[in-house]
């Protein structure tokens, strides 16, 4: 069974008067935990359209570089991006519920936020609307100033990568501490750490981006270290 037919199947099960956002609570677990990844990413996506005040087709086949949509299951993509644009509960309660499902997991946090960055990014234009937005989820998920800064970095054009941020350590830490950093984060982007939180595997191509900004950062900062 597909991702997307469990997805549809989740979003027929709705009752009359649900929020898109409940389904939240009974995907809590793996291997639902990717099914609400999935929906989680469509439906900030689709508040974040609202953010800026249009979706593009460019955001659109964003979307589709982060999750391989086959024609057959478009529909049920549709219907959960739709059910999130019509939705009137706040970004916000998305946000929350999606924080309390994956709990203090903050690793499947920044693949999601990573997500909404690339799709944030598909037109060329990083909106301030859309700036605010992510600023704001990622406070609801409890991610540091140093992790935002690190992913708007990897994506916004006019953003200058500090490797320090991008490896999440201190411009006083030690080269021995860059490298532990370094090495840390590139086990934690392997493709099978990140399917075991959840992430879906058409999502985990996000990494390899990921990887070459940890990996660049880590050159950077071991060339200042030999100068």
């Amino acid at each position: 069974m597909s991702i997307w037919t469990r997805i549809a199947d989740a979003v027929a099960a709705f009752t009359s008067g649900e929020s898109l956002s409940d389904v939240f609570e009974k995907l809590r677990a793996p291997p639902e935990r990717s099914v609400a990844f999935t929906i989680a990413t469509i439906a900030l996506s689709a508040k974040m359209a609202k953010a800026d005040g249009l979706v593009t087709r460019d955001e659109v086949t964003a979307f589709r570089e982060v999750f391989t949509i086959a024609p057959r299951d478009e529909p049920a993509a549709a219907k959960v991006f739709n059910l999130a644009r019509q939705d009137v509960t706040g970004f916000e309660d998305y946000a929350h519920k999606i924080r309390s499902m994956f709990g203090e997991d903050d690793a499947a946090l920044t693949d999601l936020m990573e997500g909404l960055f690339h799709i944030a990014m598909a037109d060329g234009e990083y909106h301030p609307a859309e700036d605010e937005f992510l600023h704001s989820v990622g406070a609801i998920f409890g991610l540091s100033e140093t992790c935002f800064r690190r992913l708007r970095a990897q994506y916004v054009p006019d953003a200058d990568p500090d490797p320090y941020d991008i490896l999440g350590v201190s411009p006083d830490a030690s080269p021995e501490e860059a490298r532990a950093a370094w090495r840390a984060l590139v086990r934690e982007n392997h493709p099978d750490r990140m399917m075991a939180r959840g992430v879906p595997e058409e999502a985990v191509k996000l990494a390899e981006r990921r990887l070459i900004a940890i990996n660049r950062a880590w050159e950077e900062i071991a060339g200042r270290e030999t100068v």
